[in-house]
């Protein structure tokens, strides 16, 4: 069996930095382990759905683990419920700036006026409105199923966080919850309320100190829960094998996946 993550930093970050995606204290490995499964954990900083849309259209790589993915975990969305008052190219931007100097001086400029400017806006609008998290999340969903019709998925859906980048608060979040949560039902997706595993954890202070990122113990946590999910309650035909009463779809091409979605 492999697992197919797609995530945002969440799945990559501890509690003092990033590491690589064969750490096995991250919740996907963790979740890999449970299940005694690989984990082929595809992610980037700041992901939103949008993001990861993106990549299961562009990437080979993704495409790759989508052709032996026998469980898909949406480790996306939480991101696009944060505050964004600036929008999300602008941040996205700064790295190419030359030379190096300016591109430091204009990180830190953007780092002070967003947070001022989500405390003058209340914490709106977020990276993304709910409903195109959830026009990504189907488009997610159709590609990767369409390839792999046994595959489950399992939904993350947004945490919480205490980072002074985003002031300290998260107005958006309930709305994508409902988006997410209604979503899941309509479309067979099981949903993991991850906010209840880490908060004590996160708005005590025992994470990362950026405020967003978790420790090892909330790591630990997830990834049992999103074993949890998919343990075998319900079948899941492994990779490269085929059942006579429930056979695997047509091959397609992406483009023919691309334009179903």
């Amino acid at each position: 069996m492999t697992l197919l993550v797609l995530g945002d930093s969440l799945s990559f970050h501890g509690p003092r930095t990033a590491h690589p995606v064969d750490e096995p204290r991250l919740w996907p490995r963790v979740a890999g382990a449970c299940l005694g499964t690989s984990t082929d954990l595809h992610a980037g900083l700041g992901w939103t759905a949008r993001h990861a849309w993106t990549a299961v259209r562009t990437d080979p790589r993704v495409w790759a683990s989508v052709r032996t993915a026998d469980a898909v975990v949406l480790g996306i969305g939480g991101m696009d419920s944060l505050p964004s008052p600036l929008p999300t190219a602008v941040r996205e931007l700064i790295p190419v700036l030359r030379p190096p100097s300016l591109a430091a001086r204009a990180r830190r400029l953007y780092r002070d006026r967003h947070a001022r400017l989500v405390r003058l806006s209340r914490g709106r609008p977020t990276a993304l409105p709910p409903g195109e998290t959830v026009r990504c999340l189907e488009q997610i969903r159709v590609a990767v199923t369409t390839l792999r019709p046994h595959a489950p998925v399992v939904l993350l859906l947004p945490s919480v966080h205490r980072s002074a980048l985003y002031g300290g608060v998260h107005p958006g979040r309930s709305a994508h919850v409902a988006a997410m949560r209604t979503w899941a039902a309509s479309t067979g997706v099981r949903p993991l309320e991850v906010a209840p595993l880490v908060a004590e954890h996160v708005l005590g202070g025992h994470g990362n100190p950026d405020g967003i990122h978790w420790g090892w113990p909330a790591h630990r946590l997830v990834g049992e829960a999103v074993a949890g999910l998919l343990r075998p309650s319900q079948r899941v035909v492994p990779s490269g094998t085929a059942d006579p009463g429930d056979p695997q779809a047509d091959a397609l091409t992406w483009e023919d996946t691309a334009r179903r979605s």
